[in-house]
Protein backbone atom coordinates (compact mmCIF):
# COMPACT_ATOMS: atom_id res chain seq x y z
CA UNK A 1 0.00 0.00 0.00
CA UNK A 2 1.47 3.38 -0.95
CA UNK A 3 2.11 6.23 1.52
CA UNK A 4 -1.35 7.74 -0.09
CA UNK A 5 -3.40 5.05 -0.09
CA UNK A 6 -2.37 4.41 3.79
CA UNK A 7 -3.43 8.15 4.35
CA UNK A 8 -6.39 7.79 2.44
CA UNK A 9 -7.53 5.06 4.95
CA UNK A 10 -6.28 6.19 8.11
CA UNK A 11 -8.59 9.47 7.10
CA UNK A 12 -11.20 7.00 6.82
CA UNK A 13 -10.85 5.11 9.77
CA UNK A 14 -10.55 8.25 11.88
CA UNK A 15 -13.80 9.85 10.55
CA UNK A 16 -15.71 6.77 11.22
CA UNK A 17 -14.43 6.59 14.57
CA UNK A 18 -15.49 10.11 15.13
CA UNK A 19 -18.90 9.45 13.67
CA UNK A 20 -19.24 5.83 15.63
CA UNK A 21 -18.24 6.93 19.01
CA UNK A 22 -20.15 10.67 19.37
CA UNK A 23 -23.61 9.27 19.44
CA UNK A 24 -25.50 12.39 20.96
CA UNK A 25 -22.65 14.34 21.36
CA UNK A 26 -22.39 16.62 18.84
CA UNK A 27 -19.54 16.84 16.73
CA UNK A 28 -18.40 20.20 17.19
CA UNK A 29 -18.44 19.45 20.77
CA UNK A 30 -16.67 15.66 20.66
CA UNK A 31 -14.01 17.02 19.15
CA UNK A 32 -11.94 17.32 22.09
CA UNK A 33 -12.39 13.93 23.18
CA UNK A 34 -11.36 12.46 20.23
CA UNK A 35 -8.63 15.07 19.65
CA UNK A 36 -7.49 14.78 23.17
CA UNK A 37 -7.39 11.30 23.57
CA UNK A 38 -4.97 11.19 20.21
CA UNK A 39 -2.87 13.35 21.97
CA UNK A 40 -2.48 11.05 24.93
CA UNK A 41 -1.86 8.64 22.69
CA UNK A 42 0.78 10.61 21.21
CA UNK A 43 2.66 12.39 24.02
CA UNK A 44 2.77 8.15 25.67
CA UNK A 45 3.88 6.88 22.83
CA UNK A 46 6.47 9.68 22.38
CA UNK A 47 7.95 9.28 25.55
CA UNK A 48 7.83 5.69 25.60
CA UNK A 49 10.31 6.01 22.59
CA UNK A 50 12.70 8.42 23.91
CA UNK A 51 13.42 6.60 27.03
CA UNK A 52 13.55 3.57 25.19
CA UNK A 53 16.19 4.70 22.72
CA UNK A 54 17.96 6.34 25.45
CA UNK A 55 18.48 3.17 28.09
CA UNK A 56 20.99 1.67 27.53
CA UNK A 57 20.06 -1.48 28.47
CA UNK A 58 19.24 -3.96 25.84
CA UNK A 59 15.10 -5.09 25.12
CA UNK A 60 14.67 -2.32 27.65
CA UNK A 61 10.56 -1.60 27.58
CA UNK A 62 9.79 1.72 29.76
CA UNK A 63 5.95 0.42 29.17
CA UNK A 64 6.47 -2.54 31.62
CA UNK A 65 8.77 -0.62 33.92
CA UNK A 66 7.16 -0.71 37.79
CA UNK A 67 5.87 3.19 38.62
CA UNK A 68 8.59 2.99 41.59
CA UNK A 69 11.71 2.13 39.93
CA UNK A 70 10.32 4.85 36.99
CA UNK A 71 10.86 7.50 39.07
CA UNK A 72 14.58 7.96 38.90
CA UNK A 73 14.38 9.11 35.46
CA UNK A 74 11.71 12.17 36.29
CA UNK A 75 13.71 15.09 36.31
CA UNK A 76 16.15 14.82 33.35
CA UNK A 77 13.36 13.94 31.54
CA UNK A 78 10.93 16.11 31.84
CA UNK A 79 14.01 18.66 31.59
CA UNK A 80 14.21 17.40 27.86
CA UNK A 81 10.82 16.49 26.85
CA UNK A 82 8.61 18.76 28.88
CA UNK A 83 6.29 16.40 30.82
CA UNK A 84 6.40 13.09 32.81
CA UNK A 85 4.14 9.98 32.63
CA UNK A 86 4.44 6.96 34.82
CA UNK A 87 4.32 3.52 32.99
CA UNK A 88 1.61 2.92 34.47
CA UNK A 89 -0.19 6.15 33.29
CA UNK A 90 1.13 5.33 29.93
CA UNK A 91 -2.31 5.45 26.99
CA UNK A 92 -1.39 1.67 26.57
CA UNK A 93 -1.67 0.39 29.93
CA UNK A 94 -4.60 2.44 30.50
CA UNK A 95 -6.35 1.03 27.38
CA UNK A 96 -5.43 -2.40 28.27
CA UNK A 97 -7.16 -2.55 31.25
CA UNK A 98 -9.94 -0.29 30.71
CA UNK A 99 -12.58 -2.65 30.45
CA UNK A 100 -12.08 -3.21 33.81
CA UNK A 101 -11.48 -0.48 35.40
CA UNK A 102 -14.62 0.66 37.49
CA UNK A 103 -13.39 3.90 37.85
CA UNK A 104 -11.90 4.88 34.79
CA UNK A 105 -13.12 8.38 34.35
CA UNK A 106 -11.50 9.17 37.74
CA UNK A 107 -7.91 7.20 37.01
CA UNK A 108 -8.22 9.12 33.89
CA UNK A 109 -8.68 12.31 35.39
CA UNK A 110 -5.79 11.82 38.09
CA UNK A 111 -3.73 10.84 35.22
CA UNK A 112 -4.11 14.23 33.22
CA UNK A 113 -3.33 16.03 36.26
CA UNK A 114 -0.19 14.49 36.97
CA UNK A 115 1.29 15.10 33.77
CA UNK A 116 0.29 18.86 33.73
CA UNK A 117 1.34 18.28 37.14
CA UNK A 118 4.81 16.93 36.02
CA UNK A 119 5.85 20.02 34.97
CA UNK A 120 5.11 21.95 37.26
CA UNK A 121 8.18 24.68 38.77
CA UNK A 122 9.75 23.46 35.45
CA UNK A 123 10.74 25.93 31.95
CA UNK A 124 7.51 23.62 30.15
CA UNK A 125 5.15 24.90 32.89
CA UNK A 126 3.21 27.45 30.76
CA UNK A 127 2.88 25.13 27.97
CA UNK A 128 1.91 21.93 29.64
CA UNK A 129 -0.83 23.83 31.85
CA UNK A 130 -4.52 23.60 31.17
CA UNK A 131 -3.47 21.41 28.14
CA UNK A 132 -6.37 18.28 29.00
CA UNK A 133 -8.92 21.32 30.44
CA UNK A 134 -11.43 20.06 27.60
CA UNK A 135 -11.22 16.82 28.01
CA UNK A 136 -13.78 16.59 30.60
CA UNK A 137 -13.82 13.16 31.21
CA UNK A 138 -16.69 13.50 34.13
CA UNK A 139 -19.27 15.33 31.61
CA UNK A 140 -22.62 14.63 30.95
CA UNK A 141 -22.19 14.72 27.53
CA UNK A 142 -20.50 11.07 27.89
CA UNK A 143 -23.20 9.71 29.67
CA UNK A 144 -25.80 10.58 32.50
CA UNK A 145 -24.27 8.05 35.23
CA UNK A 146 -20.50 6.97 35.24
CA UNK A 147 -21.08 3.38 34.05
CA UNK A 148 -22.78 5.03 30.89
CA UNK A 149 -19.46 7.69 30.87
CA UNK A 150 -16.89 4.82 31.21
CA UNK A 151 -18.67 2.49 28.81
CA UNK A 152 -17.96 5.62 26.45
CA UNK A 153 -14.15 6.47 27.62
CA UNK A 154 -13.24 2.90 27.03
CA UNK A 155 -14.99 2.71 23.18
CA UNK A 156 -12.79 5.66 23.33
CA UNK A 157 -9.98 4.26 24.01
CA UNK A 158 -9.95 1.44 22.10
CA UNK A 159 -10.57 3.15 19.15
CA UNK A 160 -7.45 5.43 19.14
CA UNK A 161 -5.90 2.35 20.44
CA UNK A 162 -6.77 0.89 17.21
CA UNK A 163 -5.41 3.20 14.74
CA UNK A 164 -2.61 2.24 12.46
CA UNK A 165 -0.34 5.35 13.08
CA UNK A 166 2.84 3.40 12.15
CA UNK A 167 6.39 2.55 13.38
CA UNK A 168 8.05 4.79 15.33
CA UNK A 169 9.71 6.40 12.98
CA UNK A 170 6.99 7.39 11.34
CA UNK A 171 4.39 7.92 13.87
CA UNK A 172 5.18 11.79 14.09
CA UNK A 173 4.18 12.13 11.10
CA UNK A 174 1.09 10.26 11.34
CA UNK A 175 0.27 11.77 14.16
CA UNK A 176 0.26 15.30 12.95
CA UNK A 177 -1.68 14.35 9.65
CA UNK A 178 -4.48 12.62 11.74
CA UNK A 179 -4.63 15.80 13.57
CA UNK A 180 -4.80 18.24 10.90
CA UNK A 181 -7.64 15.87 9.35
CA UNK A 182 -9.29 15.77 12.36
CA UNK A 183 -9.78 19.57 12.43
CA UNK A 184 -10.53 20.40 9.19
CA UNK A 185 -13.18 18.03 8.90
CA UNK A 186 -14.86 18.81 12.35
CA UNK A 187 -14.48 22.69 10.58
CA UNK A 188 -16.14 21.77 7.81
CA UNK A 189 -19.25 20.14 9.12
CA UNK A 190 -19.20 22.89 12.15
CA UNK A 191 -19.56 25.54 9.59
CA UNK A 192 -18.81 29.12 10.45
CA UNK A 193 -17.47 28.12 14.06
CA UNK A 194 -14.82 26.20 12.67
CA UNK A 195 -14.06 28.79 9.68
CA UNK A 196 -12.88 30.89 12.53
CA UNK A 197 -10.48 28.85 13.88
CA UNK A 198 -9.42 26.52 11.17
CA UNK A 199 -7.56 27.61 7.70
CA UNK A 200 -7.67 25.23 5.07
CA UNK A 201 -3.95 23.29 4.54
CA UNK A 202 -3.16 24.16 0.88
CA UNK A 203 -3.67 28.05 1.90
CA UNK A 204 -1.66 27.89 4.69
CA UNK A 205 0.75 26.54 2.67
CA UNK A 206 0.70 29.14 0.32
CA UNK A 207 0.94 31.62 3.05
CA UNK A 208 4.16 29.81 4.13
CA UNK A 209 5.78 30.12 0.77
CA UNK A 210 5.21 33.58 0.16
CA UNK A 211 6.65 34.81 3.40
CA UNK A 212 9.73 32.33 3.26
CA UNK A 213 11.04 33.04 -0.84
CA UNK A 214 14.80 33.42 -1.09
CA UNK A 215 14.98 31.84 2.41
CA UNK A 216 16.17 28.42 3.50
CA UNK A 217 15.98 29.43 7.04
CA UNK A 218 14.56 31.94 9.53
CA UNK A 219 14.90 32.70 13.29
CA UNK A 220 11.43 33.09 14.46
CA UNK A 221 7.96 32.77 12.88
CA UNK A 222 4.59 34.53 13.89
CA UNK A 223 0.84 34.42 13.77
CA UNK A 224 -0.75 36.90 16.16
CA UNK A 225 -4.55 35.01 15.33
CA UNK A 226 -3.34 31.47 15.78
CA UNK A 227 -6.07 29.22 15.93
CA UNK A 228 -5.32 25.75 15.83
CA UNK A 229 -2.09 26.53 15.02
CA UNK A 230 -2.02 25.50 11.04
CA UNK A 231 -0.35 27.87 9.57
CA UNK A 232 2.57 28.41 12.04
CA UNK A 233 3.00 24.59 11.55
CA UNK A 234 3.59 25.19 7.43
CA UNK A 235 6.84 26.49 8.20
CA UNK A 236 7.89 23.35 9.23
CA UNK A 237 6.79 21.92 6.49
CA UNK A 238 8.28 24.20 4.03
CA UNK A 239 11.28 24.99 5.78
CA UNK A 240 12.29 22.32 8.21
CA UNK A 241 11.18 22.75 11.86
CA UNK A 242 15.05 22.45 12.57
CA UNK A 243 15.41 25.47 9.60
CA UNK A 244 12.97 27.70 12.20
CA UNK A 245 15.81 27.88 14.57
CA UNK A 246 14.23 29.94 17.54
CA UNK A 247 10.88 29.20 17.31
CA UNK A 248 7.35 28.94 16.72
CA UNK A 249 5.22 32.03 18.73
CA UNK A 250 2.07 32.94 18.63
CA UNK A 251 -1.10 34.01 20.24
CA UNK A 252 -4.86 32.97 20.40
CA UNK A 253 -7.91 34.83 22.51
CA UNK A 254 -10.20 31.35 21.94
CA UNK A 255 -9.14 29.14 25.66
CA UNK A 256 -10.51 25.83 23.95
CA UNK A 257 -8.80 26.79 20.50
CA UNK A 258 -5.15 27.89 22.48
CA UNK A 259 -5.61 24.24 23.79
CA UNK A 260 -5.78 23.08 20.61
CA UNK A 261 -2.88 25.03 19.40
CA UNK A 262 -0.33 23.64 22.07
CA UNK A 263 -1.57 20.09 21.45
CA UNK A 264 -0.76 20.02 17.60
CA UNK A 265 2.55 21.53 18.60
CA UNK A 266 3.11 18.77 20.56
CA UNK A 267 1.46 16.16 17.88
CA UNK A 268 3.77 17.97 14.98
CA UNK A 269 7.07 17.23 17.45
CA UNK A 270 7.79 20.90 18.13
CA UNK A 271 9.46 20.66 21.79
CA UNK A 272 7.95 23.00 24.48
CA UNK A 273 10.99 24.92 24.47
CA UNK A 274 10.51 25.41 20.68
CA UNK A 275 7.35 26.95 20.83
CA UNK A 276 5.77 29.83 22.50
CA UNK A 277 1.66 29.75 22.26
CA UNK A 278 0.20 32.61 24.67
CA UNK A 279 -3.53 33.43 25.48
CA UNK A 280 -5.41 35.96 24.87
CA UNK A 281 -6.37 39.54 22.92
CA UNK A 282 -2.98 39.84 20.47
CA UNK A 283 -4.65 43.80 20.11
CA UNK A 284 -5.44 45.17 23.70
CA UNK A 285 -2.89 43.12 25.32
CA UNK A 286 -0.29 41.61 22.93
CA UNK A 287 2.39 38.48 24.65
CA UNK A 288 5.44 38.43 22.58
CA UNK A 289 6.98 42.28 23.40
CA UNK A 290 9.87 40.59 24.26
CA UNK A 291 10.48 38.19 21.33
CA UNK A 292 9.71 40.98 18.82
CA UNK A 293 10.70 41.30 15.67
CA UNK A 294 9.41 38.64 13.79
CA UNK A 295 11.15 37.07 10.05
CA UNK A 296 8.04 35.63 9.18
CA UNK A 297 4.67 36.43 10.07
CA UNK A 298 1.27 34.39 8.34
CA UNK A 299 -2.10 35.17 9.93
CA UNK A 300 -5.53 34.56 8.81
CA UNK A 301 -7.49 37.46 11.42
CA UNK A 302 -11.51 37.19 12.65
CA UNK A 303 -12.90 39.22 10.04
CA UNK A 304 -14.38 42.43 10.27
CA UNK A 305 -14.45 41.45 14.19
CA UNK A 306 -14.88 44.25 17.09
CA UNK A 307 -12.37 45.72 19.14
CA UNK A 308 -11.81 48.42 21.31
CA UNK A 309 -10.35 50.57 19.03
CA UNK A 310 -11.14 54.33 19.79
CA UNK A 311 -13.01 53.59 22.83
CA UNK A 312 -9.56 52.92 24.50
CA UNK A 313 -7.87 56.33 24.63
CA UNK A 314 -4.16 54.33 24.80
CA UNK A 315 -4.45 52.73 21.79
CA UNK A 316 -3.73 55.97 19.64
CA UNK A 317 -0.28 55.82 21.61
CA UNK A 318 0.44 52.53 21.22
CA UNK A 319 3.57 52.17 18.94
CA UNK A 320 1.87 49.56 17.03
CA UNK A 321 -1.05 51.78 15.68
CA UNK A 322 0.22 55.27 16.43
CA UNK A 323 2.56 55.73 12.97
CA UNK A 324 -0.87 55.72 10.60
CA UNK A 325 -2.38 58.45 13.08
CA UNK A 326 -5.76 56.75 12.93
CA UNK A 327 -7.48 53.54 15.18
CA UNK A 328 -9.00 51.29 12.85
CA UNK A 329 -12.91 51.31 13.49
CA UNK A 330 -14.42 49.24 16.25
CA UNK A 331 -16.45 47.12 14.06
CA UNK A 332 -13.85 46.63 12.20
CA UNK A 333 -10.54 45.29 13.29
CA UNK A 334 -9.20 43.83 10.33
CA UNK A 335 -6.24 46.33 9.53
CA UNK A 336 -5.43 46.75 13.57
CA UNK A 337 -4.34 43.59 12.89
CA UNK A 338 -2.57 44.42 9.75
CA UNK A 339 -0.45 47.51 11.76
CA UNK A 340 0.09 45.15 14.89
CA UNK A 341 1.73 42.47 12.53
CA UNK A 342 3.85 45.37 10.46
CA UNK A 343 4.91 47.03 13.90
CA UNK A 344 6.69 43.51 14.67
CA UNK A 345 7.92 42.75 11.26
CA UNK A 346 11.59 42.92 11.01
CA UNK A 347 13.51 44.80 8.58
CA UNK A 348 13.97 41.83 6.32
CA UNK A 349 10.83 40.27 7.27
CA UNK A 350 7.45 39.08 4.85
CA UNK A 351 4.09 38.86 6.22
CA UNK A 352 1.28 37.38 4.60
CA UNK A 353 -2.02 38.10 5.82
CA UNK A 354 -5.65 37.05 4.74
CA UNK A 355 -8.03 39.52 4.97
CA UNK A 356 -11.76 40.15 4.22
CA UNK A 357 -11.99 42.22 0.86
CA UNK A 358 -13.62 45.01 2.18
CA UNK A 359 -10.16 46.72 3.65
CA UNK A 360 -8.98 47.28 0.28
CA UNK A 361 -11.59 49.84 -0.71
CA UNK A 362 -13.95 51.30 2.22
CA UNK A 363 -13.25 54.50 3.20
CA UNK A 364 -12.93 55.86 6.15
CA UNK A 365 -10.13 54.92 8.65
CA UNK A 366 -9.20 52.23 6.91
CA UNK A 367 -8.72 54.25 4.25
CA UNK A 368 -6.04 56.39 6.09
CA UNK A 369 -4.20 53.48 6.91
CA UNK A 370 -4.41 52.37 3.36
CA UNK A 371 -2.62 55.81 2.72
CA UNK A 372 -0.25 54.95 5.51
CA UNK A 373 0.68 51.70 4.46
CA UNK A 374 0.83 52.47 0.26
CA UNK A 375 3.02 56.06 0.97
CA UNK A 376 5.27 53.94 3.44
CA UNK A 377 5.54 51.39 0.65
CA UNK A 378 5.02 48.70 3.01
CA UNK A 379 2.56 46.59 0.79
CA UNK A 380 4.56 44.55 -1.61
CA UNK A 381 1.24 42.37 -2.77
CA UNK A 382 -2.18 41.91 -3.34
CA UNK A 383 -3.58 38.55 -3.98
CA UNK A 384 -7.04 38.35 -4.87
CA UNK A 385 -8.24 34.30 -3.66
CA UNK A 386 -11.28 32.68 -4.96
CA UNK A 387 -14.66 32.38 -3.48
CA UNK A 388 -15.74 29.83 -1.10
CA UNK A 389 -12.38 28.33 -0.14
CA UNK A 390 -13.00 28.43 3.86
CA UNK A 391 -15.39 26.59 5.63
CA UNK A 392 -18.32 29.15 7.06
CA UNK A 393 -17.97 31.71 4.73
CA UNK A 394 -18.64 31.66 1.01
CA UNK A 395 -16.78 34.92 0.44
CA UNK A 396 -13.98 35.67 -1.77
CA UNK A 397 -11.11 36.29 0.30
CA UNK A 398 -7.59 38.10 -0.64
CA UNK A 399 -4.14 38.16 0.76
CA UNK A 400 -1.74 41.22 1.69
CA UNK A 401 1.98 40.74 1.42
CA UNK A 402 3.58 43.20 3.48
CA UNK A 403 7.48 44.09 3.28
CA UNK A 404 9.45 47.01 5.26
CA UNK A 405 12.16 46.80 2.91
CA UNK A 406 11.16 46.52 -0.76
CA UNK A 407 13.30 46.92 -3.53
CA UNK A 408 10.58 49.00 -5.86
CA UNK A 409 8.18 52.19 -5.23
CA UNK A 410 5.61 49.87 -6.43
CA UNK A 411 2.50 47.43 -5.60
CA UNK A 412 1.76 43.59 -7.31
CA UNK A 413 -1.58 43.11 -7.79
CA UNK A 414 -2.15 38.96 -8.93
CA UNK A 415 -6.00 38.19 -10.06
CA UNK A 416 -5.67 34.64 -8.69
CA UNK A 417 -10.34 34.44 -8.46
CA UNK A 418 -10.46 31.95 -10.86
CA UNK A 419 -7.16 29.45 -9.65
CA UNK A 420 -9.12 26.68 -7.86
CA UNK A 421 -10.66 23.45 -8.35
CA UNK A 422 -14.33 21.96 -6.58
CA UNK A 423 -13.97 19.57 -4.05
CA UNK A 424 -16.90 18.28 -2.48
CA UNK A 425 -18.71 21.19 -1.24
CA UNK A 426 -15.98 23.78 -1.24
CA UNK A 427 -13.29 25.12 -3.79
CA UNK A 428 -10.07 24.38 -3.39
CA UNK A 429 -6.18 25.35 -4.22
CA UNK A 430 -4.64 22.72 -5.80
CA UNK A 431 -0.95 22.40 -6.43
CA UNK A 432 -0.65 23.97 -9.57
CA UNK A 433 -3.02 26.75 -8.72
CA UNK A 434 -0.66 27.33 -5.78
CA UNK A 435 2.10 27.25 -8.08
CA UNK A 436 1.22 29.75 -10.49
CA UNK A 437 0.06 32.48 -7.62
CA UNK A 438 3.84 31.80 -6.22
CA UNK A 439 5.65 31.86 -9.33
CA UNK A 440 3.53 35.24 -10.38
CA UNK A 441 4.57 36.66 -6.62
CA UNK A 442 8.41 36.27 -7.49
CA UNK A 443 8.64 37.47 -11.05
CA UNK A 444 6.76 40.55 -9.83
CA UNK A 445 6.10 41.59 -13.49
CA UNK A 446 2.92 41.84 -15.82
CA UNK A 447 0.67 39.14 -16.63
CA UNK A 448 -2.06 39.46 -19.04
CA UNK A 449 -5.21 39.03 -17.06
CA UNK A 450 -3.45 37.64 -14.41
CA UNK A 451 -0.75 40.32 -12.70
CA UNK A 452 -0.26 43.65 -12.76
CA UNK A 453 2.21 45.99 -11.21
CA UNK A 454 1.38 49.46 -10.36
CA UNK A 455 3.59 52.49 -9.15
CA UNK A 456 2.07 53.68 -5.78
CA UNK A 457 1.78 57.47 -7.29
CA UNK A 458 -1.02 55.74 -9.82
CA UNK A 459 -2.57 54.02 -6.77
CA UNK A 460 -2.44 57.16 -4.47
CA UNK A 461 -4.20 58.93 -7.69
CA UNK A 462 -6.86 55.89 -7.33
CA UNK A 463 -7.69 57.16 -3.16
CA UNK A 464 -5.67 54.48 -2.33
CA UNK A 465 -8.13 51.80 -3.23
CA UNK A 466 -6.31 48.55 -3.29
CA UNK A 467 -8.89 46.12 -4.82
CA UNK A 468 -6.93 43.93 -7.24
CA UNK A 469 -10.45 44.73 -9.93
CA UNK A 470 -8.93 48.30 -10.29
CA UNK A 471 -5.79 47.07 -11.96
CA UNK A 472 -6.01 44.01 -13.10
CA UNK A 473 -7.71 43.58 -16.27
CA UNK A 474 -10.43 40.70 -16.22
CA UNK A 475 -10.34 38.73 -19.79
CA UNK A 476 -13.77 39.13 -21.48
CA UNK A 477 -14.73 35.37 -22.23
CA UNK A 478 -18.06 36.63 -23.83
CA UNK A 479 -18.32 35.40 -27.93
CA UNK A 480 -17.30 38.25 -29.90
CA UNK A 481 -20.22 39.36 -32.46
CA UNK A 482 -19.84 40.62 -36.21
CA UNK A 483 -22.62 43.17 -35.86
CA UNK A 484 -21.93 43.30 -39.80
CA UNK A 485 -22.89 40.09 -40.30
CA UNK A 486 -25.59 39.49 -37.79
CA UNK A 487 -27.42 42.43 -39.58
CA UNK A 488 -26.86 40.51 -42.79
CA UNK A 489 -28.30 37.48 -41.38
CA UNK A 490 -31.22 39.21 -40.05
CA UNK A 491 -32.33 40.57 -43.22
CA UNK A 492 -32.22 37.19 -44.99
CA UNK A 493 -34.44 35.73 -42.18
CA UNK A 494 -36.53 38.61 -42.48
CA UNK A 495 -36.73 37.73 -46.62
CA UNK A 496 -36.75 34.31 -46.21
CA UNK A 497 -39.76 34.43 -43.32
CA UNK A 498 -41.85 37.07 -45.90
CA UNK A 499 -41.88 34.37 -48.70
CA UNK A 500 -42.74 31.90 -46.66
CA UNK A 501 -45.57 33.94 -45.76
CA UNK A 502 -46.71 34.39 -49.20
CA UNK A 503 -46.57 30.88 -50.20
CA UNK A 504 -48.72 30.39 -47.11
CA UNK A 505 -51.52 32.77 -47.99
CA UNK A 506 -51.08 31.23 -52.00
CA UNK A 507 -51.94 28.10 -50.59
CA UNK A 508 -54.79 29.41 -47.80
CA UNK A 509 -55.97 30.95 -51.16
CA UNK A 510 -56.40 28.30 -53.38
CA UNK A 511 -58.03 26.05 -50.52
CA UNK A 512 -60.70 28.69 -49.73
CA UNK A 513 -61.21 28.95 -53.87
CA UNK A 514 -61.71 24.57 -54.56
Amino acid sequence: MSKEQERTELHRTIWQIANDLRGSVDGWDFKQYVLGMLFYRFISENLTNYINVNEPEQDFDYTKLSDSDAEFGRDDTVKEKGFYILPGSLFVNVAKNGANDSNLNETLATIFRDIESSAKGTESEDDLKGLFDDLDVNSNKLGSTVEKRNKQLVKLLNAIAGLKLGSSNNTIDAFGDAYEYLMQMYASNAGKSGGEYYTPQEVSELLAEISTVGKTEVNKVYDPACGSGSLLLKFAKVLGKENVRVGFFGQEVNLTTFNLCRINMFLHDINYNHFDIAHGDTLTDPNHWDDEPFDAIVSNPPYSTKWEGKKNPLLINDPRFSPAGVLAPPSKADLAFTMHILSWLSTSGTAAIVEFPGVLYRGGAEQKIRKYLIENNYVDTVIQLPPDLFFGTGIATCIIVLKKSKKDNKTLFINASAEFVRSGNKNKLSDENRQKILTAFKNRKDSEYFATLVDNQKIGENDYDIAVSSYVVQEDTREVIDITQLNAEIRQIVARQSELRTAIDEIVADIEGA
